[in-house]
């Protein structure tokens, strides 16, 4: 049993570095009549509950979109598939609390995957609720290319025809697709953002993850075109990990002489980051940082995967992707 367990990961890593390259799709350029398309959504995920919502929201939304097409969901982050897992020993606490199995039960992308190739999917694409191309959606994408680079004696014999990957949220680098047009999408979903602070006379402080290993420029790109968008607005685009931070903003602001802050997650979900990070109750959470130096601050805990406008914005990416490695969608 031990060794069959070596040959088996031993296969797993050397499939994962067969390909290195960015390609959207392997083998096969159409989807025959009879072949079998499955939809995986992979979100880097949340382990608190009322934050699981934006998820399913997403999930829902491309469900109603694609109705004759299978779709799945997976976890990228090992950390909070880990949580998850430990919460199954007590699986009706959580259904009582909302929580549907997609989350409480959720796999791995290799493991997704697989149970698809059993059931006799042909054509996978695996589309990140990633917020851009950071080392979530990178590593994701070694996972697709690696098993959609398998390959077989016999054709006949490949588990798959077709396994892509879309793009993020805001897009990704290459010139397949600009991103920047995916930026100025997503900054058309805000409005009813812009709009509130536009009621209540505040200025617009959104706190993204960010990144401390990858550039973490979209997010001033964001703020530009917000900015131009709602001029009337002034917007601000933060991160948790990365430039521009806390301090970074709280200095542009001074210079902005505003008085009332309406500060929400530049993220899917609402999770740890935001509960804690921007809205907590310590002396280093967001809000009370820019409480202390005196502005009204309102936090609203809701994340961008709750935004139905947003959230149709990975259907457009399925489609793209989907397109691109000629599978039809039902």
């Amino acid at each position: 049993m031990k060794k069959l367990s070596i040959i088996v990961f031993t296969y797993s890593v050397i499939t994962l570095f067969l390909s290195v390259s960015f390609s959207f799709a392997a083998g096969g350029s159409t989807s025959e009549q009879g072949d079998k398309n499955a939809i995986i959504l992979a979100s880097f995920g949340t382990t608190v509950p009322r934050a699981v919502t934006s998820i399913i929201n997403i999930l829902d939304t491309v469900k109603e979109a694609y109705p004759g097409t299978e779709v799945r969901l997976t976890f990228t982050s090992n950390i909070i598939r880990s949580i998850w897992r430990k919460r199954r020993a007590e699986p009706q606490k959580w259904i009582d609390q909302g929580i549907p199995e997609e989350v409480l039960f959720v796999e791995n992308i290799i493991t997704t995957i697989g149970r698809l190739q059993e059931e006799g999917y042909k054509n996978i694409i695996v589309q990140p609720t990633h917020m851009f191309f950071m080392e979530q959606s990178y590593d994701l994408l070694q996972y697709v290319n690696a098993i959609a680079s398998i390959q077989t004696t016999k054709e006949r014999w490949r588990p798959f025809k077709n396994v892509v990957m879309g793009r993020p949220a805001l897009g990704m680098p290459g010139d397949r697709f600009d991103y920047r047009i995916d930026v100025e999408r997503a900054v058309e979903t805000l409005s009813e953002d812009a709009e509130e602070a536009r009621k209540r006379g505040a200025t617009l402080v959104y706190m993204g993850h960010g990144n401390k290993h990858w550039s973490t420029g979209i997010y001033n790109e964001t703020q530009k075109k917000m900015r131009a968008a709602y001029p009337d607005i002034k917007t601000f685009v933060g991160v948790v990990e990365g430039y521009p931070g806390i301090d970074d903003v709280s200095s542009l602001l001074k210079q902005e002489g505003t008085k009332k802050i309406i500060l929400k997650p530049f993220m899917i979900v609402a999770g740890d980051h935001a509960v804690n990070d921007m809205a907590g109750p310590e002396d280093d959470s967001w809000k009370s940082i820019l409480s202390q130096e005196g502005y009204e601050v309102e936090a609203i805990l809701k994340g961008l995967g709750s935004n139905d406008s947003f959230a149709a914005i990975f259907i457009d990416h399925i489609k793209d992707a989907a397109l691109s490695a000629g599978i039809k969608l039902e």
